[in-house]
């Protein structure tokens, strides 16, 4: 792949999974642009990471740019072609997938010391450590882009699989469990 210079500054490929920029190699006063365009193996291997069928295209470009003194912005363009299986009739659903991608990188983040945590309304930023790789944030991005329940066009569920009893109509666990109770006293 290529490191070209243009006006505003270094251009960065690659065609894998990964794309590593090492802090100490990038410029805190010019804007270093990224490109990864996967090939097909890689995108296959992806494919069995994520658990879907195949990913027909992707791709991410952006910028990586320092903000303020020690921390650093990525902004980038996630485009993505993918095929899943459709939950209901397990036939191919195709999803495209264009998406703007931002991450903040922090020096000075607190990292939370309980196992246990609230997410924080802030979900673009992350401690920064001696590399930023784009790679790895396309790879986060297209999974939380992924839909979660893919169904192709008119895809219903059948009748004997809904439940067509109104919110007051359903039996209620409890009532069925002192039920067994009041027939166990009694026996």
């Amino acid at each position: 792949m290529s490191d070209q210079s243009s006006p505003s500054g270094p251009l960065r490929e690659s065609d894998s999974l990964k794309l590593t920029l090492r802090l100490r190699d990038l410029s805190p006063k010019a804007v270093t642009r990224f490109h990864l365009a996967p090939t097909a193996e890689a995108r296959a291997e992806l494919t069995q990471t994520l658990g879907i069928q195949k990913i027909r295209k992707l791709d991410f470009r952006g910028t990586v740019e320092a903000e303020g003194k020690h921390d650093w912005r990525l902004e980038g363009v996630l485009g993505a072609t993918v095929v899943q299986d459709c939950v209901i009739t397990a036939e191919p659903v195709t999803t495209r997938i264009d998406t703007p991608v931002t991450r903040i990188f922090v020096r000075d983040m607190d990292e939370p010391s309980e196992i246990e945590t609230e997410i924080p309304e802030d979900d673009t930023r992350e401690p920064l450590g001696p590399v930023i790789d784009p790679g790895a944030v396309m790879v986060e991005a297209l999974a939380l882009a992924l839909p979660d329940y893919p169904r192709i066009e008119g895809a219903e569920l059948p009748d004997s699989a809904t439940d067509d009893l109104g919110e007051d109509e359903r039996p209620n666990p409890f009532a069925a469990l002192a039920a067994l109770k009041k027939d166990a006293d009694q026996g």
